[in-house]
């Protein structure tokens, strides 16, 4: 697909989007459709999962996830740390505290790219800075980090740091969502507690 179909496809969108968004004054788009396409065509607003992974080992408090995914399968499976801002509430008032931080990287997902990608083009539009998708969504989460494995004689040390990085997110990952919603939040507590201790940090 060359750049002019791309450019064109993208327009298109974005024309749906404001055709669909619900009006309100003080959530309309702050940057014209024709400044977000050449924006959103220049850079590179993605993160790979095994980027993810690595800020979810790391409880890196300068990333924050955003599932734009229903309650119901939000409920059913999530990576660890997100928060559920389901696609149809993306533009609720109540959600900008969370989405317009300023320092903070958000980042989009979904089960693959569509609705994560709908979701940075409001942000992006509605003058949100820093705003990103997680390239793949969960399907590719499960792909990479859920079913990676190890297999041969050899590792080299680029792919031991990339296995144990996806081991230690798959672990949390399927420790989190095998938990009752009512102990999740016990859980992380409870971890960052025994996290401390070994390093030193806590009597």
């Amino acid at each position: 697909m060359n750049a002019r179909i791309k450019i064109s496809v993208l327009l298109l969108g974005i024309g749906l989007l404001l055709a669909f968004l619900p009006y309100s004054p003080a959530h309309t788009f702050q940057v014209k459709p024709s400044e977000l396409v050449a924006k959103l065509s220049a850079g590179d607003y993605s993160f790979t999962v095994d980027q993810v992974a690595r800020f979810v080992n790391n409880e890196d408090s300068t990333v924050q996830l955003i599932d734009v995914r229903s309650e119901e399968e939000f409920k059913n499976c999530n990576i660890p740390g997100a928060i559920n801002i389901p696609y149809s509430d993306l533009l609720n008032p109540d959600w900008e505290g969370y989405l317009n931080q300023p320092g903070i990287r958000t980042i989009y997902y979904a089960n693959s790219d569509q609705m994560a990608e709908l979701a940075l083009t409001i942000a992006q539009g509605m003058g949100y800075e820093n705003s990103f998708v997680m390239k793949g969504g969960l399907n590719e989460w499960f792909r990479t980090v859920m079913l990676s494995n190890f297999s041969g004689e050899r590792i080299t040390p680029r792919e031991n740091v990339l296995f144990e990085n996806r081991y230690k997110a798959r672990k949390t990952f399927t420790q989190i969502n095998s938990l009752p919603d009512s102990l999740k939040t016990q859980f992380v507590e409870a971890r960052r507690l025994k996290e401390a201790q070994l390093d030193g940090g806590c009597e």
